[in-house]
């Protein structure tokens, strides 16, 4: 895929756990649930059915304990290597009354670690541009590193 600069958001690291550790925190609920959302918000609720057309939906819970649901489905799953997921498309591809991007997760062995890339795709440079004043870098970026500190613990 061609990256677009006004469409697309793009966080790239590397991290020093390896890619079945990075890829067991984003596809085991019992790990995602503790390091998806940059703390001090959670996630009280994840659901995983780990098959293009699958269910992934998370519920992510603020400071305040306002609860916001976000429903999706995987499009591709590619086991160590790539995780794609949209919520313009409800699980079996039904389509989402309120699309807001397409996640696109690669992790390749890099050196003692993982280069980990996220892309976030957006229909439109305005929701684009909400997104980054939402705090994108910031806050995938400390989700990331939170990442880091639990796979450390479960490898």
């Amino acid at each position: 895929m061609k990256l677009d600069p006004k469409l697309d958001l793009v966080l790239e690291r590397v991290v020093d756990v390896a890619p079945e550790l990075v890829w067991a925190c984003w596809t085991q609920p019992e790990h995602l649930m503790k390091w998806f959302c940059p703390a001090p918000w959670s996630v009280s609720d994840c659901e995983i059915d780990l098959r293009p057309g699958g269910i992934f939906r998370t519920v992510m819970r603020s400071p305040e304990g306002v609860e916001f649901p976000n429903v999706g489905c995987y499009l591709e799953v590619v086991a160590n290597e790539r995780l794609v997921w949209t919520d313009a498309l409800l699980p079996g591809y039904r389509p989402s009354p309120d699309p807001f991007f397409t996640g696109i997760l690669t992790i390749q062995p890099y050196e003692a670690g993982t280069r980990y890339v996220a892309t976030a795709v957006h229909r439109d440079e305005e929701t684009r541009k909400k997104h980054a004043d939402m705090g994108f870098h910031d806050g995938w970026g400390k989700a990331l590193d939170q990442l880091v500190a639990l796979a450390k613990t479960i490898g």
